[in-house]
This record gives structure tokens, sequence and C-alpha cells, in this order.
């Protein structure tokens, strides 16, 4: 009995690929909209994509072509090609503007975008892309049903860029290389001012401005030949730096180690009221 059904399903299989290959090679473009149409439904999207990129030339005016044109740009997004899948539902948006379909196919536009966009730690031109995507959905179709994941995924891409503005500034810290970081915490600071990394940004930014004040030299020479007191400026831009971090997280887990090196800046200018 049980070798009679597996006989069943080989023979099932075989005549359904031979069914697909029969159809994929015939002129009907009817048979091949129609098989590709029931492999979709099938969750065949791959073997359906191929049926349907037969036929989308002859569809073209056609009263069928608008639902050819939303299977086939679905197939992409299903067999998870978001390249192909953004630009074939913006093809299908623009080409059929009045379509009961422009919502959901102008949606899963940006959200292919979305799709597309990278680990933080990777260049970032595919998340600042889907960002202006997904937000061009939102001010189109502002009651749609699909509002509240569309700004829940825009959200996700602007912490990415986000944690990538972080991560830089924070390796010039750990190279030692702090004035490069103190700029970009400070663009950091000045571009995402509602960040939930803005307190590790301010302290790193401190950390930094500490380490270059302490191991600063006393002087430097202005190109049109003045002399600037170096060190000493850069203890006080540190300290206001800790005025500024303790002023908004007096409760901060970098507390004690900010208070330290407030201490040792205090110290230090201590020498320069000294001197004066």
């Amino acid at each position: 009995m049980k070798k009679l059904f597996y006989i069943l399903i080989i023979v099932t299989v075989f005549s359904s690929c031979s069914e697909y290959q029969k159809t994929l090679k015939s002129e009907s473009i009817a048979d091949k909209f129609k098989v590709g149409e029931a492999l979709y439904n099938e969750g065949k999207f791959s073997k359906a994509n191929r049926l349907f990129a037969q036929i989308v030339p002859s569809y073209r005016g056609k009263p069928q072509a608008e639902k050819l044109m939303y299977l086939y740009s679905n197939s992409f997004y299903k067999m998870k090609d978001y390249y192909v899948a953004g630009y074939q539902f913006e093809r299908f948006a623009s080409s059929y503007p009045k379509s009961e379909k422009l919502e959901e196919a102008s949606f899963l536009s940006a959200k292919s975008y979305y799709m597309l966009s990278p680990v933080y730690s990777k260049d970032q031109t595919e998340t600042k892309e889907a960002i202006e995507k997904l937000q061009e959905f939102i001010n189109l179709f502002t009651e749609s049903e699909y509002l509240p994941e569309a700004n829940k995924l825009v959200k996700e891409l602007d912490f990415k860029l986000e944690k990538k503005a972080y991560s830089i500034a924070k390796q010039y810290n750990r190279i030692s290389d702090y004035p490069a970081s103190i700029k970009s915490f400070d663009n950091f600071i000045f571009d995402f001012p509602g960040s939930t990394l803005r307190e590790e940004a301010l302290f790193y930014r401190l950390d930094s401005a500490y380490r270059l004040a302490i191991n600063s030299r006393e002087y430097k020479k202005t190109i049109e030949g003045i002399i600037v007191p170096l060190k000493k400026n850069r203890l006080n831009t540190a300290k206001e730096y800790y005025i500024s971090f303790k002023k908004l997280y007096v409760n901060s887990k970098h507390i004690e180690e900010a208070n330290v090196m407030a201490t040792a800046l205090d110290e230090e200018l201590k020498n320069y009221s000294t001197k004066s």
C-alpha cells in the first residue's frame, strides 16, 4: 500500500514538472498566465516568475496586464529578490495609479528597499534610500493600514544610522584619535538630538576631550605666528563637556569616572591660576 502511495506521488510530481516544462515551451500566452497564476497561488514563485517573464511584454495594454504585473512584481518579492521587486513595484504604481493594489504595491516597493539595508557596520547608502522611500509612502498614504509598520521600519533604519555614526566616533576614541573623536561625537549629538545613545556619546566626547587635554603640549603656534595656550584651552573645553554631561546625566553609570576626570582637570587648571 505504501509502495503504491509513493508511486502516485512520483507520478504526480513528474506529471506536474512535465506540464510546467510543456507550458514554458508553449506559445500560448493564456496558458502561461493560467499555469503561472496557479503556481503562484501554490507558493511556487520562482516557476511562476519564469512564466510571467515570458508574457509580460505581450500583455501590455490589455485588461489582464494590471493583475499580471502585480503578480510578477510580488513574485520577485516572495523570491527575496528585493532589488528587482522594488523596481517592479515602482513601475506598477506609476503604470496603474488607480489600481486597488496601489497602496500595497507602494508599501512593498518601499519595504523592498528596507530589506536591502545592510548591517550598521557597512556603508549605509541603501539605508538612507530606504528611509527616503518609506517616508514618501508615509506622506502619500496618510491613512494607510501599513502606516504603523512603515513608521516602525523608519525608526529601525534611523537607529541604524545613529549606531553607524556612534560607532565611527567611538572607534576614533578607541584608537586615540581624540580630535576626530570629538568632532564625530559633536556631529552625532547635533544630528541625533533624541538618540538613545546620547548619554554614551556625551560621555565618550568628554573622555576624548579629557585625554586630549591631559596629554597636550602647552602651546602651539598658529599660521599667523601667534602663540596659543593649547593645553589650557583644551582643559577648559573638557571641563565644559563634563559640566554638560553631569547636568544631563547625574545618575549615569559613568558619573564616577566622569567625576575623577573633573578632579584631574581642576588640578591641572590650578597650575594656570597660580601662573596668572
